[in-house]
């Protein structure tokens, strides 16, 4: 009877040569795009998560709601952006953008030749669980205060508004976003990636275990982590925990939602003082409503006002002092929240 990791490997190599190097070829980018097994690699973990989250999370959804709602109508472009980035755009960037930008930085050591947190510490050689454990804990803690600039720096609030604009936050929530915002964070996240050592195979789990527990932490269930006792409640990222992170700004209360930045460790939020546990769960979305209006534009017409806000954020000053900011000032230009002014809406969020 055939190993797993021998159907795994023969699953690479049917689908990359009976459906990666067909569809490369016929863009003309077979040679830029790397090894064809690399890319099938990466597309059969995106379908991997689609059946998780098709399969697993969304009747989760039907059976056991935070929120109930007449109709599922505004998170249908999010599971567009899922199926597009997943099975398409995902794969692409980062084969024809991420490893040329890793080979110029240096990274793809040769395999007799340990880089990063094998050099530094040998012992991780002969230890590749803790090895990656390391990884993950310092990509996680990487995520957190990448986290932290996009809601606090208003040119990338700009673009990260879009994820928070979801009035019916889900199971696909997680790949609503900014394009350039996502290269962005695959640039800084990569980078950590390269410093730390980490191949592309230890990159891909990586990315795929954090994948599916964002997805899991934006759907829209009753879930909560107490249920595996203290370490689930107090150390891990649940669909609770983050959807109090995805709240409407209360102007009562105008620094609440500043909460729960953790992507799969909550113990960063309880480090840095932003954990927020046991509160009310809250209607999501923001309450700006030149961010909110997202909600009735389709993907490419979002991508296009994200970038709207983004220009009009990003050459002001404005645009760079530290704080929470709407976007109706003329030209989408930020207005502090905690600053009165005549064309003020209720706050970002």
């Amino acid at each position: 009877m055939p190993s797993l990791p021998l159907l795994w490997s023969d699953a690479i190599g049917w689908t990359g040569a009976h459906i990666v190097v067909p569809v490369l070829a016929a863009l003309h980018i077979g040679a830029a795009a790397g090894d064809p097994r690399e890319v099938a690699e990466s597309l059969l973990i995106a379908g991997i998560q689609l059946l998780l989250i098709a399969g697993v999370m969304r009747p989760l959804e039907g059976l056991w709601p935070a929120e109930r709602w007449q109709d599922r109508r505004l998170t249908t472009v999010d599971r567009h952006y899922t199926l597009l980035m997943l099975l398409g755009l995902f794969p692409l960037f980062s084969f024809l953008v991420l490893m040329p930008f890793a080979q110029l930085l240096g990274g793809g050591p040769a395999e007799d030749e340990p880089g990063g947190l094998r050099a530094w510490f040998p012992w991780f050689t002969g230890h590749p669980f803790a090895m990656f454990f390391v990884y993950y804990v310092v990509y996680d803690l990487a995520y957190y205060w990448m986290h932290r600039a996009q809601h606090a720096i208003p040119w990338w609030w700009a673009l990260h508004s879009m994820h928070h604009s979801q009035r019916q936050m889900s199971c696909w929530s997680n790949d609503r976003g900014s394009y350039l915002d996502g290269v962005l964070q695959s640039f800084i996240l990569a980078g950590v990636g390269l410093a730390m050592g980490v191949d592309a195979s230890e990159f891909a789990l990586l990315v795929l275990l954090s994948e599916l527990i964002q997805n899991l932490s934006h759907a829209n269930v009753r879930l909560q982590l107490a249920a595996m006792g203290r370490i689930g409640e107090r150390w891990l990222v649940g669909p609770r925990f983050h959807r109090l992170h995805h709240m409407r700004r209360d102007p009562e209360r105008p620094t609440l939602h500043n909460c729960n930045f953790g992507q799969v460790l909550s113990v960063w939020d309880r480090l840095f003082g932003t954990a927020l546990y046991g509160a009310a769960l809250r209607p999501t979305g923001v309450s700006d409503p030149v961010v909110d209006a997202d909600n009735e534009r389709g993907l490419v017409a979002m991508q296009w006002h994200v970038l709207k806000r983004f220009w009009g954020a990003v050459r002001r000053p404005s645009g760079w002092r530290l704080g929470d900011v709407s976007f109706g000032g003329p030209g989408y230009a930020p207005l502090r929240d905690d600053e009165p002014d005549q064309h003020r809406h209720d706050g970002r969020r």
